[in-house]
């Protein structure tokens, strides 16, 4: 059932019901702006004390009411007055416009719908428990049960009532972070993964090529052996054994790069 919010002396009086009757008359243009503009001055008080209603969830009342005035815009320009009551058409009206806004704009992580709204069931359970004589801090079994919920979507909700705003790489940590921030807990790229995806490339191009070209590889890579040294050992001009080195590179580097 939807709450009516108090009005007040300006609010459903009778300037507003032929405005309303004059506005459907009128064709596009400034005489029908106008009278627009006067409809909207006179209810927009009602969409502020709305926007009201949504403060302390971590948005500027400022921005709520302009949320709220395009809620009411929206609502003065759909209305019919055949229906019934402009009130009863334009608060549902402003008030779904606003909770659309923080579920589609406050995110700063794109989270489910469903966990959206177990936050707004566990934020409300939370402040009516929390009123109660004592005023203690209900537990999650205390929340499942006023809500009807499970102990798991009370618990999604509460950590989605704590992550509404990301918190930034640059905050600085509270307990013993010694003027570290938060992005020095991360971890980072480590080079060694490429190394060991290259390694795993060759291994199988490596072990198909002849033994004398292996031993040539390994004396040159990883016992850092000169041209001239692998060739005096192997009885082969310098020449020869940097031949072999490139067509056996060559060799297995078109190998790894087929796999």
């Amino acid at each position: 059932m939807t709450s009516r919010v108090p009005t007040r002396a300006h609010e459903g009086c009778p300037a507003s019901a032929p405005l309303f009757a004059r506005l459907t008359r009128l064709e596009a243009g400034s005489e029908r702006d106008r009278v627009r503009e006067e409809l909207v001055a006179l209810w927009l008080p009602m969409a502020h004390r709305l926007a009201g209603r949504f403060r302390d969830r971590g948005e500027s009342v400022e921005d709520l009411r302009q949320v709220a005035a395009l809620g009411l815009v929206k609502a003065v320009d759909r209305f019919d007055p055949a229906r019934g009551a402009f009130e009863s058409y334009a608060i549902p009206t402003i008030t779904g416009e606003v909770k659309r806004h923080f579920r589609d704009r406050m995110w700063a992580v794109r989270v489910p719908r469903r966990v959206q709204e177990l936050r707004n069931k566990v934020r409300v359970a939370r402040r009516e428990l929390a009123e109660r004589p004592g005023g203690r801090e209900p537990s999650h079994a205390e929340i499942a049960a006023h809500c009807d919920m499970t102990v798991d979507d009370v618990a999604a909700g509460l950590d989605a009532l704590e992550s509404f705003k990301a918190l930034s790489l640059d905050a600085e940590l509270t307990e013993g972070g010694e003027g570290r921030s938060l992005a020095d807990t991360l971890g980072e790229s480590d080079p060694s993964y490429d190394v060991v995806v290259d390694r795993e490339s060759a291994k199988e191009a490596l072990r198909r090529l002849p033994e004398r070209e292996r031993s040539i590889l390994y004396m040159r890579f990883f016992e850092d052996m000169t041209q001239s040294r692998i060739g005096e050992k192997l009885g082969l001009s310098q020449m020869h054994v940097s031949r072999l080195i490139t067509r056996s590179c060559q060799r297995v580097r078109e190998e790894a790069l087929r796999r």
